[in-house]
């Protein structure tokens, strides 16, 4: 049953309708593996004599009573809505159905673990996806109580959103057993939630600011138990309850905070008040990065600062989204920095979610970051960089401006305000105009209004004794956005400072704090000073702006970079560098060699994580074509020697030797993989792993030196879900057409994966040392996209639109601009947000042709 797009128009019309009272929802999940039975009553005043519509995907629905009166089911459900008319001043409306579980991530999400083959269950609902659990007024703006009941196995865990009562079994002594939640405060049904199976749970409890016990909760898969480090996640938690309680100067609104860790999760997390789902990713059976292990604390605190901004308060309608997840990110990367042992936080935001940021506010599809969000279609594409990234930089340099505790003395009154209701960014403004005594309405359209970023240098001039004459940053709009912007920034100058061992150092000797403005801004503070080795525009990183190196500070950092004292800077150099290399004005191969020759020196996780993948990313793009097997050769081979001379057991050994298994191309390369697989070749410390000898195998499988006997066989020996997902990988990576063309069947033809082996089946679908692999689904891709967008869930059908775009095959005899072209004619304006993504991807293969010519050049 297709779902409607619901469009802004219609919200804002039936929101002054209807106001909801409250929801009773009953789930029976014992009917059977395909559907549960869906029992809605919900009551609600309305305009007397009024016309409006409620929300519902199910394959059946039996019954629709509203105020008694028995309606035609057949005459006022259509698609995903029930035609309600005659409304009364006060309603009630039930409505019975089938409603179908999914395997996409969206709705009532229904997994099989292959370890026991218990069922787990758990629901998605953002965006607007609580239509497929029960009936409702699928929006924002409409809140009401919730209150569950759930009729489910008797050894199951059911959790929602209300602190879990004592189940009661039935009556008739069936195996099952009945949940009653208590109703829940006011809520918008995106964050509501029902999750049940067999979950294995850690409990525990903090005192709140308000004098409260709250009862925490930690769950994962019965399977996974012996992995789950719950007291870790606790001491997350509990750092995080003590920081916002602090900062918001109110008490965790809700009664209980359950953390669930569920399988095949589409997002990092989801917000669901005092029910939060994760990714069961961070769940680690294996070693992970520490990069990793910051991303889970980043993201627990993440989720919960949205109990406050999000849930407690929450936007209208999809336009304000941005203000949801930009606050959370930004109060989640200050808790890391200021209440864990992360303190590097802010150095890992400059590196992953600014370059996040950058990237999407580059590509011809960049828009404000309060976006016009026209429709459901429209949101479902906007959960992107400049929703979360830019969003959360713009409000850290908001923060800088107006002061931090002027900022959260805004905050507080707009809690206090609007608590259980709705807001607007307006709404927000006015409580920090009012803390700040700012006229934050110019800054709004600057910075909130107007797309695009724009771009800093330093111009500077010296006399023949290296003494400063002349400063300036000049501030350059690009031709489709052209709005210069104010900014607070830092401008810091570093020597080279030798230290007592011999050793070189590159140390602050003095910085400079101002506000740009305009094209060109004169700095006379630096003028009669004598020049450092480097000059760094936006030190600290307060500002949202690229810059550029002027020549002499980019020597001093191509040579040096290893020698700052502190890893920001070191980050905001790389930043740079990378910018330069996506803009053509640094060749490709400049860059490899700059990450291979400092890479090894980086202290800080995430930044190695991000920079691998900029190398990734360069090599597989970004170096001209004639150039790319020997650039490519020659970096695995570096990266190998760096992994060898990495600190044993070091979290630096283990990104290496990933990253260097998934470069390895040459004969030589791949009998390394082999041996570290087999035992015959060791990097001290180095632990093969479960996981990690997964992703030996797939760089083997994708090499031809691994078959599917041999992934059989790995596979019996980690018959999890977690395998299975691997193995997915492996089998599409074989360097074989009939590999590829069944790959692209189990994807495109038949569709019917579960989400998780979706993803994973095209990312090893992508895995190719000949790009000659490819080219055969070049025009099978053009003709199969607005099938798959039109006939799968959205999750789904991004998955493949994004997934399986031929970026690999730019810069060949293959003319993907053309193609792509093409196709853009041809579609027109028919799905505004599949388009948007082929934009997207389209800007990425100029962009790499661009970056190629440079390269050629070099």
């Amino acid at each position: 049953m297709p779902a409607e797009n619901l469009t802004r128009a219609e919200a804002r019309e039936r929101a002054a309708l209807v106001d909801v009272h409250s929801y009773d929802i009953a789930l029976d999940l014992t009917t059977g593996p395909e559907t549960f039975a869906s029992t809605t009553v919900v009551r609600f005043a309305a305009t007397p004599g009024a016309a409006t519509f409620l929300d519902l995907i199910a394959p059946t629905v039996h019954e629709v009573v509203l105020n008694g009166r028995s309606l035609d089911v057949a005459a006022v459900v259509a698609d995903s809505r029930i035609a309600l008319d005659g409304l009364e001043a006060e309603n009630e409306l039930r409505v019975v159905a089938d409603c179908a579980y999914m395997n996409t991530g969206e709705g009532l999400h229904r997994f099989v673990d292959p370890v026991d083959q218990e069922v787990y269950l758990y629901s998605q609902f953002e965006v607007a996806d609580s239509r497929r659990v029960f009936a409702v007024f699928e929006q924002p703006d409409l809140k009401a109580t919730f209150a569950f009941t759930v009729t489910a196995p008797a050894h199951w865990t059911v959790v929602s959103n209300s602190p879990t009562p004592e189940p009661v079994p039935l009556p008739d002594g069936a195996p099952a057993a009945r949940w009653e939640f208590a109703p829940t405060p006011r809520l918008s049904s995106y964050v509501t939630a029902v999750v049940a199976g067999p979950y294995h749970r850690v409990d525990g409890s903090l005192t709140s600011a308000d004098g409260r016990e709250i009862p925490l909760g930690v769950l994962c898969r019965a399977s996974l138990a012996q992995y789950l480090d719950a007291d870790n996640i606790l001491d997350i938690t509990r750092a995080g309850f003590a920081f916002y309680e602090e900062r918001f100067a109110l008490a965790y609104p809700f009664a209980k905070y359950d953390q669930i860790f569920v399988p095949e999760f589409n997002a990092g997390a989801m917000e669901n008040a005092g029910a939060v789902t994760f990714l069961e990713n961070y769940v680690f059976r294996s070693k992970v990065p520490e990069a990793t292990v910051e991303r889970r604390a980043v993201t627990i605190l993440h989720e919960l600062a949205h109990m406050w901004f999000g849930d407690l308060v929450t936007m209208r309608w999809w336009d304000d989204l941005w203000l949801n997840e930009s606050f959370a990110e930004y109060a989640s990367t200050l808790a890391t920095a200021e209440a864990t042992q992360w303190r590097q936080a802010w150095t890992t935001f400059a590196s992953l979610e600014k370059s996040w940021a950058y990237r999407q506010d580059q590509l011809p599809s960049t828009h404000p970051i309060v976006a016009d969000i026209r429709d459901l279609e429209d949101v479902e594409v906007n959960f992107d960089g400049i929703t979360y990234a830019k969003g959360a930089s713009v409000l850290r340099q908001l923060v800088a401006w107006v002061g931090e505790e002027q900022f959260f003395a805004g905050v507080r009154a707009y809690f206090q305000r609007h608590a259980w209701g709705n807001t607007e960014l307006a709404d927000l403004l006015t409580e920090l105009e009012a803390t700040s005594g700012r006229d934050l309405g110019t800054w709004s359209q600057q910075w909130l209004q107007q797309a695009g970023v724009t771009l800093l240098r330093p111009a500077v001039e010296t006399d023949e004794d290296g003494v400063i004459t002349a400063f300036a940053i000049t501030q350059e709009a690009p031709a489709d956005h052209p709005h210069l912007r104010p900014h607070r920034l830092a401008v810091g100058g570093y020597d080279l400072v030798e230290q007592p061992d011999g050793s070189v150092q590159l140390e602050r000797t003095l910085r400079v704090e101002l506000d740009v403005d305009g094209a060109r801004t004169e700095v006379p503070e630096l003028v009669g000073q004598e020049r450092p080795a480097l000059l760094l525009v936006n030190d600290d990183d307060l500002a949202y702006a690229k810059v550029r190196l002027d020549e002499q500070s980019l020597a001093a950092a191509t040579e040096h970079l290893h020698a700052f004292t502190s890893s920001l800077p070191r980050t905001l150099v790389w930043a740079a560098a990378w910018d330069m290399t996506r803009d053509g004005e640094l060749a490709a191969r400049d860059f490899v060699d700059l990450v291979l020759a400092n890479i090894a020196h980086e202290t800080d996780s995430s930044v190695v994580l991000v920079l691998l993948r900029q190398l990734t990313m360069t090599l597989d793009l970004y170096v001209a074509p004639e150039h790319r097997a020997e650039a490519a050769a020659a970096a695995a081979e570096r990266l190998w020697e760096l992994a060898s001379g990495a600190a044993e057991g070091s979290d630096l050994q283990l990104q290496l030797a990933k990253a260097f298994a998934a470069r390895a191309t040459t004969a030589e390369q791949l009998d390394r993989v082999l041996g570290l697989v087999d035992g015959t070749t060791a990097l001290g410390g180095l632990s093969i792993d479960t996981d990690l000898r997964w992703e030996l195998l797939t760089s083997l499988a994708a090499g031809g030196r691994a078959d599917e006997a041999r992934i059989a066989e790995q596979l019996a020996s980690d018959a999890t879900a977690t395998g299975e997902r691997a193995a997915a990988a492996a089998r599409a990576a074989l360097p074989t057409p009939e590999a590829k063309a069944a790959a692209w069947d189990a994807v495109v033809e038949r569709g019917d994966l579960a989400n998780a082996l979706q993803t994973s089946t095209i990312a090893g679908f992508g895995r190719v040392h000949d790009r000659a692999l490819l080219e055969p689904y070049v025009d099978r891709y053009f003709d199969a996209i607005e099938e798959v967008w039109t006939s799968r869930t959205n999750e789904i059908a991004q998955n493949v639109v994004v997934g399986l775009y031929p970026s690999l095959l730019a810069g060949t005899d293959v003319d993907v601009l053309g193609r792509t072209d093409a196709w853009l004619d041809q579609a027109g304006d028919r799905h505004p947000a599949l388009r948007r993504l082929v934009v997207e991807s389209r800007d990425g293969v100029r962009r790499a042709l661009a970056a190629q010519e440079r390269d050629r050049a070099r």
